[in-house]
């Protein structure tokens, strides 16, 4: 039961993505710079998760241990997520957002699979197969479909 309700919100998450590239694209129009578009994106979805975050902690009587992580973590994570939301920014008034949607999925199931292989911070390592790398290529070749035709 929980599987299910697990992949539906993986769904919906995926969802989300794809509503988030137009309506940043439709911001970026208006501004006239789309890393304008994603620093406001970033911005209004920083605060929303601050609430919840101040919210969370005082709910559960918890503290943040800021010492645990990285330094480079808190860095790191919302970097990537800036350069995916200005290019995706970008690129959906130039392919549109199903093309866009389906090489992004193909962009990070190759990621994912070489961070599996890696092992990368602590992924469990599983092996690069060739059913895995035959999927990793029917992806890609349905995102060209979608892109072309």
């Amino acid at each position: 039961m929980m599987g299910a309700v697990w992949s539906l919100l993986g769904i919906l998450s995926g969802a989300f993505i794809a509503i988030q590239a137009p309506i940043n694209s439709q911001l970026a129009r208006g501004l006239g710079l789309p890393v304008a578009a994603a620093a406001f994106s970033f911005l209004s979805g920083a605060i929303v998760l601050g609430i919840i975050s101040i919210s969370a902690v005082k709910l559960q009587g918890i503290s943040l241990d800021w010492k645990a992580p990285a330094p480079w973590l808190f860095i790191a994570g919302g970097m990537l997520g800036g350069f995916y939301v200005t290019l995706s920014t970008i690129l959906t008034p130039r392919i549109g957002a199903a093309a866009l949607m389906a090489f992004l999925v193909a962009g990070q199931l190759i990621a994912g699979m070489l961070i599996d292989r890696a092992g990368f911070l602590g992924v469990a390592v599983r092996e690069i197969s060739l059913g895995r790398v035959a999927g990793a290529v029917l992806l890609l070749a349905g995102a060209l479909l979608i892109r072309l035709y």
